[in-house]
């Protein structure tokens, strides 16, 4: 699996699947994707290769532990967010991944702070905050 931004400036590649994927409906997510969740699929950070040049952003999120936002410094493509509680992970926004990855999201998180238009798809495993961490392969 591999992927790259919208001007090709940053790519990573990826040494196995991922252990999980998301929707994200926190605050922090939602303004980065004009409202709606973000989607997203966490690998072992040792699993990750990445190239280019990415900028970063911080922020204390609500689970009490900062998380960077990495993006494309040439574009601005979101490219990954890693957690100071969880650093063995990254996780990768599923627009960033070349076609065809065939992820879904397999849980929604922080459904707590889904605007109340918001529908939350019931085959979804759901959590009103941070959920469990994923176990490392």
């Amino acid at each position: 699996m591999q992927g790259r931004c919208n001007c090709g400036a940053v790519s990573a590649s990826f040494a196995n699947g991922p252990v999980q994927t998301r929707q994200c409906w926190c605050r922090q997510c939602q303004k980065a994707a004009a409202g709606g969740p973000t989607h997203n699929a966490m690998f072992q950070t040792a699993d990750v290769t990445l190239t280019g040049d990415v900028a970063r952003w911080s922020y204390l999120a609500l689970s009490g532990n900062t998380l960077t936002q990495s993006f494309c410094s040439a574009c601005g493509t979101p490219v990954y967010a890693q957690s100071s509680a969880r650093p063995q992970f990254m996780t990768f926004r599923l627009g960033f991944l070349d076609e065809p990855h065939g992820l879904a999201p397999e849980m929604a998180i922080w459904t707590s702070e889904k605007p109340a238009w918001a529908k939350i798809d019931p085959d979804l495993s759901s959590y009103p905050g941070q959920p469990p961490a994923p176990a490392t392969r």
